[in-house]
């Protein structure tokens, strides 16, 4: 079985897409290792770039690279607007499966085509999203989610609204939630660790709001040394507000930027908080969620999108509409120790129940469905 993978997302900076695609394809080499000592897959991972090459890790070995020497967003409008040129045509095929890691098709003449659908806030809010996911997405993504053999989603929620908004037949939505990282739990919270949060400044990710609960945390705490709070990922055009914000009292030396964090210090940053706060608006999944409580880190999580799913009861759920329903969170964390022991305990069992391996082993028989799906269509 011959997959061509879309890698592009993963090239540069892994934020939740891009390191979704990372896992996916280290879990599929794992599971189904080139000898075919555990089946008959061959996985070539795609990528098109002006001026960045993709130079796979190590564990990407056994991967067949595809770097094409393209701008992406030239590649990309063609392959949107014209479905032309044909992967078998750019990446060398003939393929069994063409994945694309976004909700618009890679085309293909032959291959079974899939789809990944990680959230619609394109669709319910195109004014958070920029460049040609606002150009491309809202128009295409029904007609290409209902053309392709499979779509791929990270959460219940989220099959639950692609059937919904989009139309797409659920017997063709697959379930397919990244795996938690195979990092130890921590022995102890640090007493003087900070709050953190992690994701892509961006208008969906509610930072805005957290920076109100923030400052009303400020306010009322008790405590003898207020917790900073971390800020990490990276900021996108509309983050400038919130960077200036912190710079001016009463958030100004309370609240610290670090920028985009690399995979492999992620853990440590993670390590050094009292609790991770993600107040978004909407997530498909919510990755460092799960990141967070596979270390036995305390959560506090909207109550919305896949967050409630993803959670449990493993952490207080918060309306991210209201600061002082967030405030109030953090500041239980904060203060109840036995309580943020609970929820850290709790998190590390619902870590536990999401595995790469699993994930592999649905994503295998999904490329098996999708090319049996094309078969009875042509």
């Amino acid at each position: 079985m011959r997959v061509l993978i879309d890698y592009r997302p993963a090239l540069r900076e892994r934020s939740g897409v891009g390191e979704y695609t990372h896992q996916l394809v280290t879990a599929l080499l794992a599971a189904y290792p080139p000898d075919g000592s555990a089946g008959d897959l061959s996985v070539s991972i795609f990528s098109s770039s002006w001026k960045d090459r993709l130079t796979p890790a190590a564990e990407l070995a056994g991967a067949k690279v595809v770097d094409r020497r393209i701008p992406v967003g030239l590649l990309n409008l063609a392959w949107h607007r014209l479905g032309w040129p044909p992967s078998e045509l750019l990446a060398g095929g003939p393929f069994d499966v063409t994945h694309s890691s976004h909700p618009l098709l890679l085309p293909s003449r032959t291959a079974a085509q899939v789809v990944t659908i990680h959230d619609l806030n394109f669709l319910s809010h195109p004014e958070r999203t920029r460049a040609e996911i606002r150009r491309d997405y809202p128009a295409l993504a029904r007609d290409h989610a209902n053309r392709a053999d499979a779509v791929v989603v990270s959460s219940a929620f989220g099959a639950s609204e692609v059937e919904r908004v989009l139309g797409v037949a659920r017997d063709r939505i697959h379930v397919c939630p990244p795996g938690a990282p195979r990092w130890p739990p921590r022995a102890a919270a640090p007493k003087d660790g900070y709050v953190l949060f992690l994701g892509t400044l961006e208008p969906r990710k509610n930072v805005g709001g957290l920076l109100d609960a923030y400052e009303l945390l400020l306010a009322g705490t008790a405590q003898d040394r207020d917790p900073e709070l971390v800020l990490a990922g990276k900021a996108t055009d509309e983050a400038r507000p919130w960077l200036e914000r912190i710079e001016r009292p009463p958030l100004a030396g309370a609240v610290r930027y670090v920028g985009y964090v690399k995979p492999e210090e992620r853990q440590a940053l993670y390590l050094g908080a009292r609790l991770l706060v993600l107040p978004s608006f909407e997530e498909g999944f919510g990755l460092p969620v799960l990141e967070a409580m596979s270390l036995g880190v305390p959560v506090v999580a909207a109550n919305r999108g896949s967050l409630p799913e993803l959670v449990g009861d493993a952490g207080p759920l918060v309306d991210p509409e209201c600061p002082d329903d967030i405030a109030n969170a953090m500041a239980l964390l904060l203060t109840d120790d036995a309580h943020a022991a609970t929820c850290a305990s709790r998190g590390l069992a619902r870590a536990r129940t999401y595995s790469w391996d699993r994930t592999a082993q649905r994503v295998y028989d999904m490329y098996r469905q999708a090319i049996e799906r094309r078969k009875r269509r042509t």
